[in-house]
Formats: structure tokens, C-alpha cells, sequence
């Protein structure tokens, strides 16, 4: 008799907690961090490339990023995708080095920024519900071949619902932990 492969189903629901966790790294929370700028791409060479392979990104102060351009005829094109980013920072420029300050949140501000964080929790939870879902048809399947018995297409089930259930509180606490995170003044 074949099982569902639930290792696979948990490995592809813990992808979404490591996407989430990527999307919440370039969340603004009034702290320099370099994954800010992680999801800004450049129009450089007539096509599109991530803001990392054309520049140096650096903390060097815990209220400011540098960004060291490689290529000099890159350095309006970086500025422009920083400022269009819709991250409110203004870079500084300075020969081929552009000095970002990262201004104090704004109550306003902060409260936006915990609804993206619950839009991109959101989005996890149905990337995770769809795993879920897809492993259910799966086990059905099974069960329709005769390769498993109403029972254990029964207990397959409730494995993948109590890992679902987990991997959702998961993704809730991590929303609540961001949400207190942008909130702190």
C-alpha cells in the first residue's frame, strides 16, 4: 500500500512560513536593515536585475543603509528604484555611493505597515491551506485506487490537518510578533 507523502506536504507548507518570513524581513520598522531593499529591482543593461546585483547594500549606522554602486552609470538608475520603490527613503547621493536615512515611523505609517504584514500572513495561510488541500485530494485518490482503507484515509487526514493547524498558528504568532515589532516606538 502506498502513504501520502507528508513529508513532502510539511516541506512545501514550511515553504510558505519561509516566504513569509522573507516578505516580513523587508517590512520597514523604523530599523536599518538591508532586507529592505531586497525586493527593489533596477532597470540597468535594458532589462530588469535585483538591486543586490548591481550594488553592496551596508548597515553602517542603526538608522542608515549604504549602497555602494559597482557600475557609476548605475547610480540615477539605483536612486530612481529606491525612490519608486514605495518605501518612503530618500537616498543621498555621493559619487557612486547613495546614503539612505531611514526616518522614524509615523503612527499613521506603522499602521499600514500592519496590514501588509497581515496581508502577507494572509497569503502564507492560503499557500498553506492549498497544500493542505492538495494532499487531501491525494489521500482521496488513494483511497479510490484501493490502495488505502477508509480508515486510514480517515487517520491520513487528520495528520494533515493537525500539521495544517500548526503550521497556521505558526504563521499567526509570527504575525503577532511583527505586528508588536512595527508597533514599538
Amino acid at each position: 500500500m502506498t502513504d501520502p507523502n507528508l513529508k513532502d506536504i510539511e516541506r512545501r507548507m514550511r515553504g510558505a512560513i519561509e516566504a513569509l518570513r522573507h516578505e516580513f524581513a523587508g517590512l520597514r520598522t523604523g530599523r536599518a536593515s538591508a532586507a529592505i531593499l531586497e525586493p527593489i529591482t533596477v532597470e540597468v543593461y535594458g532589462s530588469q536585475m535585483p538591486l543586490n546585483q548591481v550594488a553592496t547594500i551596508s548597515v553602517p549606522e542603526p538608522r542608515m543603509l549604504s549602497v555602494q554602486v559597482w557600475d557609476r552609470g548605475n547610480v540615477s538608475a539605483v536612486d530612481k528604484a529606491i525612490r519608486s520603490s514605495g518605501l518612503g527613503l530618500n537616498p543621498q547621493t555621493e559619487g557612486n555611493v547613495l546614503r539612505i536615512p531611514i526616518p522614524e515611523l509615523s503612527e499613521e505609517r506603522r499602521h499600514e505597515l500592519t496590514k501588509v504584514a497581515g496581508k502577507y500572513a494572509e497569503q502564507a495561510r492560503i499557500a498553506v491551506r492549498n497544500v493542505r488541500r492538495d494532499g487531501m485530494d491525494q489521500i482521496k485518490r488513494l483511497e479510490k485506487a484501493g490502495e488505502l482503507s477508509e480508515d486510514e484515509s480517515h487517520k491520513w487526514s487528520e495528520r494533515v490537518q493537525k500539521l495544517t493547524d500548526e503550521i497556521i498558528k505558526e504563521i499567526d504568532e509570527m504575525l503577532a510578533r511583527k505586528d508588536e515589532e512595527i508597533l514599538q516606538v
